[in-house]
């Protein structure tokens, strides 16, 4: 999508050129995550623990309740970063869905079926059955190559018994003409607490080190944007000691990674809502060749939270929190318990 110098002025870009009066044009592209909150369909799948989620299960999980959740998830989908590129992102990951038949059907609203998505999906051995995956618009990017990355861990207090959770997923392909490296990530949650946990998420954080490492080894100068619900904050020890991302743009050497994420953080902003309190576990994380200030290809121009006043719970003791979809025993008509996370990659023209 192209913008002119008037649009980036709203964005408080300023185009320099020895000419005061030339104007510039840019392509922008936006890459988002969002975690869809158990988008699952209503039909029981015998091999993993759905139950809850089918019209006979807890939940009362109908055909009827599936289609309003669906029409839902694209209605956001589609308005993430549309009032600056004027359409739906062009790569966005996606976790906590039940099989590819949820994302066929989501790609398929109405609010999404002109962009065109693409699918990259694996099931995943986590045992509600819940897997990541990336949604593309065909016109703007074409994948290469995809792997999935199995994260295993096993019970610290009995190496034998293993903890089924998602596989992170890698998938390399051409933006616009230029190759780009994307990884979904959820990480383990924080099921007994957050430091009974946490060895769960380092182990997820080396595995994603792994991955980088690899791609950085082939290429220093490869563009990589790693996100996803990590279930961490931007100082958790997963973050700070294992991935070890920069929190100044300006900092970030070859190698090295950046979290645009963390300055928000900082100013007590974030994605999810617990206890009274703000976490930003859904972040976006680029490798330092994203990070230049040339723009004569794709860079990171900024990083945000999709909050919208209609996605926060709109009465009661959550009021403004993520209006989530299932509480209470039943279906809310509202989102996710967690906001979308966004960016912008421009390019001058």
């Amino acid at each position: 999508m192209k913008l002119t110098n008037c649009l980036f002025a709203f964005l408080l870009l300023v185009a320099v050129s020895s000419h005061a009066q030339e104007k510039k044009t840019y392509k922008v592209n936006t890459v988002a995550f969002y975690n869809l909150e158990n988008l699952f369909d209503f039909e029981d799948d015998p091999i993993t623990f759905d139950d809850d989620r089918t019209p006979d299960g807890k939940d009362h999980w109908t055909q009827e309740i599936y289609e309003a959740k669906l029409k839902n998830m694209a209605q956001v989908i589609s308005e993430v970063g549309a009032d600056v590129t004027g359409t739906a992102p062009a790569v966005i990951g996606v976790c906590e869905i039940e099989n590819r038949r949820v994302l066929e059907d989501l790609i398929n609203q109405e609010t999404l079926l002109d962009k065109d998505y693409g699918i990259v999906h694996f099931d995943s051995p986590d045992r509600r059955g819940i897997d990541v995956a990336l949604l593309y618009q065909k016109k703007v990017f074409t994948p290469t190559h995809y792997s999935k990355h199995e994260l295993k861990i096993y019970d610290d207090n009995d190496a034998t018994k293993r903890i089924y959770t998602r596989d992170q997923l890698l998938v390399s392909g051409m933006l616009d003409g230029e190759k780009m490296h994307f990884i979904v990530n959820h990480w383990p949650s924080r099921s007994g607490g957050e430091a009974r946990s946490r060895f769960k998420r380092i182990k997820a954080a080396k595995l994603n080190k792994q991955i980088i490492d690899s791609l950085l080894s082939d290429d220093p100068y490869a563009k990589i944007i790693t996100m996803g619900d990590l279930n961490d904050d931007p100082n958790s020890a997963s973050l700070t000691e294992v991935l070890q991302p920069k929190s100044e743009r300006e900092n970030v050497a070859l190698r090295e990674l950046y979290n645009p994420m963390d300055e928000m953080f900082r100013k007590g902003l974030g994605t999810l809502a617990w206890r009274d309190g703000w976490n930003l576990f859904d972040q976006m994380i680029v490798s330092a060749e994203l990070t230049k200030k040339d723009y004569s290809s794709y860079r990171l121009y900024k990083a945000g939270i999709y909050n919208k006043s209609y996605l926060a719970n709109p009465r009661g003791r959550y009021k403004g929190y993520p209006y989530r979809s299932y509480a209470d025993g039943g279906f809310t008509g509202g989102y996710s318990d967690h906001f979308p996370v966004y960016l912008y990659l421009i390019k001058e023209q």
